[in-house]
């Protein structure tokens, strides 16, 4: 009848001694947190999992030294240490996201510079999701092992371990390969979270990037979905590998008859206007001649893509509303020539017999790429391949 009644006695006990520890650091901890950021948010997040770790704990630890024999007491046991394994799981698992979240709060993505902080956000969001499926791996396993029967069977399985691990991989090839890429991708730096690129034809801003998929937020505001082996089995364009700042382009055609300086100090005077240009680059070059008309490319650059966009499309605006007002002669335009054809007499097609050697010479060279003159035949000898040698007839 004593240990009846001093068993639950004692168990109250030590989990009140518990909850007065845990209650006593955690106002220690909120204490130095009013200096120390680390310190409030370890106050903040890891309150709930250290009470249920140290409780659980202090309890299990009365049962097996004061509660005596009873009926269920293994299976009490033994529920009491899978809630400390699952306790203690949470703890370290909260502990480590408190790590990140400071790590990330550290580096600011919402800058002008923000290069490196996008890539040490990468790893640490890539990090995080690792860490927190190898926390629930493990915890689950080391459940498993606290039941016997699954000792036994373990020990058992053990010998066929290979073949089955062989044909799990198999089955999941595909997405063991994301997870792995994913895992690439974080400390490759060939994308990071808020990069701009270009793929599949849609430009937009990596948003979210998993181990198994990568999300991309379009600039119309849609959402393209991803596996991470696309970013390192496929082409794509990144824009802000390097730096934030992109170069972009705004091509028209005018005419023939366009005077190119008055149009390049135009594109000089609304780049100098817009606050979307960094100062960097404004260029005007003829790119193309042809069919009657020539097209301007004006280069110019931006702290970012979004602020690309816009400054393209303002100097493209610009300088066709500046062309159309000031120089309407540029506007292109197609020219024929009309003339009355004459019969055209008919004669039998003689092939041209040069009258002296040299002719033939300066007519064949003139017409040939690979013979004739210096550069022609040492042409010929790269593109044409070993001359093959007559065998010698015997006697």
């Amino acid at each position: 009848m004593s240990s009846v009644v001093t068993a639950p006695l004692a168990v109250a006990a030590a989990a009140g001694a518990a909850i007065v520890f845990v209650e006593i650091v955690h106002w220690i901890v909120k204490r130095i947190g009013r200096r120390y950021p680390l310190a409030a948010a370890l106050a903040r997040t890891m309150h709930r999992p250290f009470l249920a770790t140290v409780t659980l704990t202090t309890v299990q630890q009365a049962v097996r030294i004061w509660a005596g024999d009873f009926h269920g007491r293994s299976g009490v046991v033994h529920a009491l240490v899978l809630l400390c394994i699952a306790a203690a799981a949470w703890l370290v698992g909260a502990t480590l996201l408190v790590l990140e979240d400071m790590a990330l709060a550290r580096w600011r993505t919402d800058v002008p510079d923000n290069l490196k902080s996008r890539r040490i956000k990468t790893q640490v969001v890539m990090l995080r999701r690792v860490t927190v499926a190898a926390i629930v791996v493990l915890t689950i396993g080391v459940m498993l092992m606290t039941f016997p029967d699954i000792r036994a069977l373990g020990a058992s399985v053990l010998a066929s371990a290979g073949v089955i691990s062989v044909v799990a991989a198999l089955a999941a090839q595909s997405t063991l390969g994301n997870v792995f890429a994913g895992i690439q991708l974080a400390f490759s730096d060939a994308i990071r979270v808020d990069d701009v690129v270009v793929v599949e034809q849609e430009w937009g801003r990596i948003e979210e990037i998993t181990l198994t998929y990568v999300v991309l937020q379009i600039w119309d505001d849609r959402r393209l979905i991803l596996p991470t082996s696309y970013f390192t089995t496929k082409p794509f364009q990144n824009w802000t590998r390097t730096s934030s700042a992109v170069l972009g382009t705004a091509e028209i055609d005018v005419d023939w008859a366009t005077p190119i300086e008055p149009v390049r100090a135009e594109l000089r005077r609304v780049c100098e206007e817009s606050d979307l240009w960094n100062g960097k680059v404004c260029v005007l070059q003829v790119t193309e001649a042809v069919d009657g008309r020539i097209r301007l490319r004006a280069l110019v650059s931006a702290n970012d893509a979004a602020a690309l966009w816009d400054l393209r499309c303002l100097v493209r605006e610009r300088l066709v509303g500046w062309i159309w007002q000031h120089q309407r002669a540029a506007v292109p335009r197609m020219r024929a020539e009309v003339e009355q054809a004459a019969p055209v007499p008919v004669q039998p097609v003689r092939r041209h017999r040069p009258d002296t050697v040299a002719d033939a010479d300066a007519d064949s060279d003139a017409a040939r790429v690979f013979s004739g003159g210096l550069d022609g035949e040492a042409r010929g000898v790269v593109f044409g391949g070993p001359v093959p040698v007559a065998s010698e007839s015997k006697d």
